[in-house]
């Protein structure tokens, strides 16, 4: 017969035999068989409950950090009690500590996906997830005084290995849920990103010229998937594919073709940016005026997945990217390059692995600090920048005889800053300039007349600028010179 003991008596065994610790152990594994039921007690519907829970249930992202740095310092605390030993007189209250936070961490996550009506595969994986943890967290407690005691030697460790495993997986689903699921793998190399997302691809419609593919599609993908997708379905509706659009939500349906008033969607997204149900939420930008027409349109037509066209709606195609000039060879300047990336302020990214596809001049952490003067400094490089993103810089009027030597640049981003368009005619000289963004500064349609000239400038934004044309106008103009 073997000798291995029954899973009763490993039981017995984790649960120590003086009463009140007895007592603690017995409270514990029914608290945890409660944690396993609470999926089935309290079901996440989808369905948007009380705003009393979504209140507490925003404390999740800053109660949630508690039981992660105290089960992190657990197996350090064991290592280094191997040379002092009176370190590990106090991992039995950190664990225990550990746990209570746990099950408020726990607590709080679920008040905000059942208050907010949250669900979708990835919030239900970080729901097991978190229940995993504080079950995990309840048997290291358990298993310890037995390692201790040699009673049960390697239940223990074993124990706190899942338990730590499992931490760094909730985590995962936990920021896939905030930055999307491929927060982490975005920028891995192509031969790693393929082992690890493997062949998974998102469902497309059948037409892939269709009007919906598209237009439609990215405009959602863009702006709603990440609360109304498959990983995380709030309202019960997901917007992944034309399929489950029409599928509506818990509300009822989301588009009715023909029917742009009594479409729920398109209603959401033109309320004002403070009423309670505007979309998109958690403070995103709102759709641009004429992403909002396209949907208008397209609903109005029926809401087809598969018609290329829609009535009144002419977007010319934008230039192929095999017509790009390579920039050339920057690898003399590689050392200052790098450097660049090692410092806490603007820098200087490389569009991919091949020197010809150009750089990217980032300035996101050097923010107000950033203007005309830092600017001047990136002159040597101008040849080489194909993207330059100074929106929310200092940068002024005077950043234009600078930008006119970017000879190559293809995308500006100006938003945010104390431009006012005098001066913006340099910019006619680029003509790779596809994209220009000068959203929310002083330009007026003055300033921007001059830019009408540029054939390849397909996407002008002028969001809240003295410039931003009225709505007859943007429904009228081709998408080349249509500004928003």
């Amino acid at each position: 017969m073997s000798n291995r003991p029954r899973p009763a008596v490993l039981v017995d065994r984790l649960i120590s035999k003086s009463k009140p610790a007895r007592v603690q152990g017995l409270a514990a594994l029914l608290l945890s068989a409660g944690l396993l039921l609470l999926p089935w007690l309290v079901k996440l519907d989808g369905k948007p409950h009380a705003d009393w829970q979504q209140l507490l249930g925003r404390f999740h992202p800053l109660v949630v950090h508690l039981p992660i740095g105290l089960l992190v310092l657990v197996p350090a605390l064991e290592i280094a009690g191997a040379w002092r030993p009176a370190l590990r007189e106090a991992i039995a209250f950190v664990l225990s500590l550990a746990f209570i936070t746990s099950l408020g961490s726990l607590t709080f996550g679920y008040l905000l996906a059942y208050g907010s009506g949250e669900a979708g595969s990835t919030v239900t994986r970080h729901m097991w997830g978190g229940i995993a943890l504080a079950v995990g967290i309840a048997l290291c407690m358990l298993a310890r005084p037995t390692w201790s005691s040699r009673t049960l030697p390697f239940a223990y460790p074993l124990l706190l290995t899942c338990t730590l495993l499992t931490l760094v997986w909730t985590a995962h689903e936990g920021g896939s849920i905030t930055h999307g699921s491929n927060y982490l793998t975005k920028y891995l190399p192509a031969s790693l990103k393929s082992l690890t997302l493997g062949n998974t691809t998102r469902v497309q419609p059948s037409n892939p010229m269709s009007f919906y593919t598209k237009q439609i599609h990215p405009i959602f993908d863009a702006n709603c998937v990440s609360c109304h997708g498959e990983s995380k379905t709030s309202g019960g509706l997901c917007l992944d594919s034309y399929d489950q659009l029409m599928r509506g939500g818990k509300d009822g349906a989301a588009i009715v073709p023909g029917n742009p008033d009594e479409s729920r969607l398109l209603n959401r997204v033109t309320l004002p940016a403070s009423h309670k149900q505007f979309m998109p939420a958690e403070g995103k930008p709102p759709l641009r005026a004429e992403e909002i027409a396209w949907i208008r349109a397209w609903i109005q037509q029926g809401a087809s997945p598969t018609d290329a066209t829609v009535a009144g709606i002419s977007i010319p195609e934008l230039q192929s990217d095999a017509l790009l000039i390579p920039v050339g060879d920057y690898s003399a300047l590689e050392p200052e390059i790098q450097q660049m990336e090692k410092s806490q302020g603007a820098k200087l990214m490389h569009v991919s692995g091949k020197p010809s596809d150009g750089l990217v001049l980032y300035t996101v952490d050097a923010a107000r600090s950033f203007g005309d003067v830092q600017l001047e400094q990136f002159q040597n490089f101008a040849p080489y920048i194909v993207e330059a993103e100074l929106g929310r810089t200092s940068v002024t009027n005077a950043s234009f005889d600078t930008l006119a030597k970017f000879t190559h640049l293809r995308a500006l981003h100006l938003e945010g800053t104390r431009v006012t368009g005098d001066g913006l005619a340099k910019l006619a000289s680029l003509s790779q300039l596809t994209y220009l963004n000068l959203s929310s500064t002083q330009v007026t349609q003055t300033a921007v007349a001059p830019l009408a000239s540029m054939e390849n400038l397909h996407h002008l934004y002028l969001y809240d600028t003295p410039a931003k044309p009225t709505p007859d106008s943007e429904s009228t103009q081709p998408i080349a010179k249509n500004p928003q």
